[in-house]
């Protein structure tokens, strides 16, 4: 079964200003499980001017200890690949994420953009789209799905907060 969450937010905030802060929000304090991110891959097209960068996130693995009977669940890090798309002519960043550390039994795919509103020029429309498939733990799969679902949920919130935590933190009250 395909699990999917999915979100839209629209911050009050440049598009500059929102790109910078996501594009360097981890590691932070408001978020305790992820460790580290570094950046394997940087480059920018000299024609489109669209640089792109891949990262890989290093997390703890917050899966219970119930789950992490099954073999392949207990690591003690995961790790996230992350690859964007920033085109500061377009006013448009995209991102596109990936699960590493148990690819060969789920797929994990969130999708992610970036925005300047058409709404308003000095906001930003976020839209990111989620989705994981387990098929590598048997009759659990569903169960693991299902903790899955319940962890991005929250997770995406979070994130949320801490953007809006982020930029309040910078610029003050939103844009209006």
């Amino acid at each position: 079964m395909v699990i999917t969450v999915e979100i839209r937010k629209m911050y009050k905030y440049p598009f500059e200003l929102v790109v910078n802060i996501h594009l360097n929000k981890y590691p932070t304090p408001l978020e305790e499980h992820v460790t580290g991110i570094k950046t394997v891959e940087e480059k920018t097209d000299n024609i489109s001017g669209i640089i792109y960068r891949r990262k890989i996130a290093t997390c703890n693995n917050v899966i219970p200890k119930f789950l992490r009977k099954i073999n392949f669940l207990n690591v003690n890090d995961v790790h996230i690949e992350e690859e964007s798309w920033l085109d500061m002519k377009q006013r448009i960043l995209n991102i596109k994420s990936r699960c590493l550390t148990w690819a060969q039994y789920s797929t994990f795919h969130e999708v992610s953009v970036f925005k300047q509103s058409v709404e308003n020029p000095n906001w930003t429309e976020f839209h990111q789209k989620g989705s994981i498939v387990v098929t590598g733990a048997g009759k659990l799969n569903r169960l693991c799905e299902v903790f899955a679902q319940a962890f991005f949920n929250k997770g995406v919130k979070k994130s949320v907060n801490i953007m809006e935590t982020i930029l309040e933190q910078r610029c003050g009250r939103p844009f209006l």
